[in-house]
């Protein structure tokens, strides 16, 4: 096995995600490795890490499956050396964009979420001070 190429363990390591959610990336075709060894064990590179990567962090964001392989199907053609087509390559990079704006906005979204959920529990622990204990 060459030292380029690492096993689903280490890939969760560096990953922070389960190997049953790495599988279930691999099933819905998200991320497929690379290669696999002589005994059948996924074998995963660089680029693949660097995918989960991206799915990574638009799970919290709340982006499907689809949205994922959508972003992910065009960074790939735009990153493949291919001689796209002007209309296309500007196609895939507005694509980008979308998600680019929708990140944003679902992180604002997240901060005001998290003021309120902050202002709650400061509610709470006041509430608690003011209370004798029994």
């Amino acid at each position: 096995m060459s030292s380029e190429h690492m096993q689903i363990g280490e890939v969760a390591a560096r990953t922070d995600l389960s190997l049953r959610t790495i599988r279930h990336y691999e099933e819905t075709g998200l991320v497929i490795p690379s290669a696999r060894s002589q005994g059948g064990f996924r074998l995963y590179t660089e680029a693949d890490v660097a995918r989960l990567m991206v799915v990574r962090r638009m799970k919290p964001l709340g982006f499907t499956l689809d949205e994922m392989r959508a972003l992910l199907d065009a960074t790939d053609r735009l990153d493949s050396g291919e001689d796209l087509p002007p209309e296309q390559r500007q196609e895939l990079l507005e694509r980008i964009s979308g998600f680019e704006q929708a990140a944003h906005q679902r992180v604002v979204d997240l901060r005001t979420q998290l003021a309120r959920a902050e202002e709650f529990a400061a509610t709470l622990a006041d509430r608690l001070a003011r209370s004798p204990a029994s």
